[in-house]
């Protein structure tokens, strides 16, 4: 089983083992398929053209053997271009993405993440999980098998290129997570009382692997799985972060994430903020591997090639 996530800032593959539900394989390259959306509403031929070298690239490096499942997200959701955008991946790459709305992705996301809690014995019955992406940030609390979710299009491409510098980030996060608080209290007015906190994509999974000592190509997802980050710890990395030079930079966190990443940990201070938690535990597991697991158990439909 193969699923592919096409995500506003990443391109992520796993080739799935259906009887273990452990990845075989995994794939994945900065594409930054939101650049410019601010700006233009559309995808950029530059976003296409990177897209497309990293479906060839992750033939090259992994295979990508059928039946495919490939699902994307926020960026594709709100392109004014984006069934031609669409089509022209599916003829340069056989692969048919379908565009998945946030519940969708919050639901297929829990699924992984649950799996992976299962497998760590941590507890997986009662947690809120943020899901910090590049167009879009989703909230999800669950609790006794119910599950109360939203998607906000805060995400770390988005916020980064509408407000470029950090200080402006940070003053402008206030208003700019209003709605979470909203989203939030209400949760908490319909009785659900996490005893967790879950962070799931890019940002936590990489100020994980910098406090673990790993850089962009030691990364280890297996590693990452289940580290707890503090606070504190997120301004720990910051700083350290902001205090190389850009080639060190790049090194540590991958080329063309730096500012992405100095980004996200502010989005994702604020919600520690929001929430009350002062601490998280990190899951590398996401959307890929839920769709590869829902896949594999018959409940998403095979729609690549």
């Amino acid at each position: 089983m193969t699923a592919i996530d096409l995500g506003s800032n990443t391109f992520r593959v796993v080739r799935y083992d259906c009887e273990k539900l452990e990845p075989v394989a995994r794939f994945e390259k900065i594409v930054r398929t939101a650049d410019g959306l601010i700006e233009s509403g559309r995808i950029e031929e530059g976003a296409i053209e990177r897209i497309v070298e990293a479906a060839k690239e992750a033939e090259v490096q992994i295979g990508l053997e059928p039946p495919i499942v490939a699902v994307t997200t926020e960026a594709i959701r709100r392109a004014k271009n984006a069934s031609e955008v669409l089509r022209r991946i599916e003829e340069a790459t056989g692969i048919a993405f379908r565009v998945i709305g946030g519940e969708e992705e919050a639901a297929l996301t829990l699924l992984a993440v649950r799996t992976r809690l299962q497998k760590l014995g941590v507890g997986a019955d009662r947690f809120v999980m943020v899901d910090i992406g590049g167009g879009s940030t989703e909230i999800l609390f669950f609790q006794e098998g119910e599950l109360f979710t939203k998607s906000f299009p805060l995400g770390i491409v988005t916020i980064a290129q509408r407000y470029k510098r950090l200080e402006r980030i940070e003053a402008a996060l206030p208003k700019e997570s209003e709605a979470m608080e909203r989203f939030v209290q209400e949760a908490k007015t319909r009785g659900y009382k996490p005893a967790l906190l879950v962070a799931t994509a890019g940002t936590p999974t990489t100020v994980a692997a910098m406090k673990l000592g790993m850089d962009y190509e030691t990364y280890d997802p297996d590693r990452v799985n289940g580290t707890v980050l503090g606070r504190e710890d997120l301004q720990i990395q910051l700083r350290r972060l902001l205090a190389l030079e850009p080639k060190a930079r790049q090194k540590l966190v991958g080329v063309g994430r730096e500012d992405l990443i100095a980004a996200g940990i502010l989005i994702f201070d604020r919600i520690y903020e929001i929430l009350g938690f002062s601490e998280a535990t990190v899951i590398d597991d996401g959307l890929r591997e839920g769709a590869a697991i829902a896949a594999c158990r018959g409940e998403l439909s095979f729609i690549g090639c």
